[in-house]
C-alpha cells in the first residue's frame, strides 16, 4: 500500500528477530497513523515510536512493533501466513492481545483503514486458535 495521506507517519525501528516480516526487510519501516499503511524506511530512528498516534488501543514499544509489522501484512493473509503468525506470536509475547487491538481499530474513528479489518479479525482469529 502507497500512502497518500497528508499526515506525518510514525517511524520505528524493526528488530533483527522480525526483520523478515518488515516491508522489504528493511531496518526499519513506518506506519500511517490513518490508513495503517506500512513502508520500507532505510535509515532507522533513534527515540521510540509514538504510537500512541495511531490509537489509544495501539500499544506501545515491542508490542506496537509487532502489530504494525502485522497490520503491514494483512494486505494479504494467504502470501504472509508464516510472517503473520511470526508477528502476532512477538505481539503476544509483549503482552498484547492482537485481537482486541484489530477490534478496537475498527471502531476507531480517526482510523481510516484501507484494510478491511473486519474481515481480517476473523481470519487472524483462525491462526491464533
Amino acid at each position: 500500500m502507497v500512502c497518500s495521506c497528508d499526515v506525518g507517519p510514525i517511524v520505528f525501528a524493526v528488530p533483527d528477530s522480525l526483520r523478515a516480516c518488515g516491508p522489504d526487510s528493511a531496518p526499519a519501516a513506518s506506519l500511517c497513523p490513518t490508513c495503517l499503511s506500512v513502508e520500507p524506511v532505510s535509515d532507522p530512528p533513534t527515540d521510540d515510536p509514538d504510537f500512541s498516534r495511531v490509537s489509544d488501543a495501539f500499544p506501545d514499544g515491542r508490542g506496537g512493533v509487532a502489530m504494525a509489522l502485522t497490520i503491514g501484512l494483512l494486505d494479504s493473509l494467504a502470501h504472509n501466513r508464516a510472517e503473520i503468525e511470526t508477528t502476532l506470536e512477538a505481539a503476544e509475547r509483549a503482552g498484547v492481545d492482537p485481537l482486541l487491538v484489530v477490534d478496537r481499530l475498527q471502531t476507531d474513528d480517526s482510523v481510516d483503514s484501507d484494510i478491511d479489518l473486519e474481515r481480517r479479525h476473523a481470519k487472524l482469529e483462525s491462526l491464533l486458535y
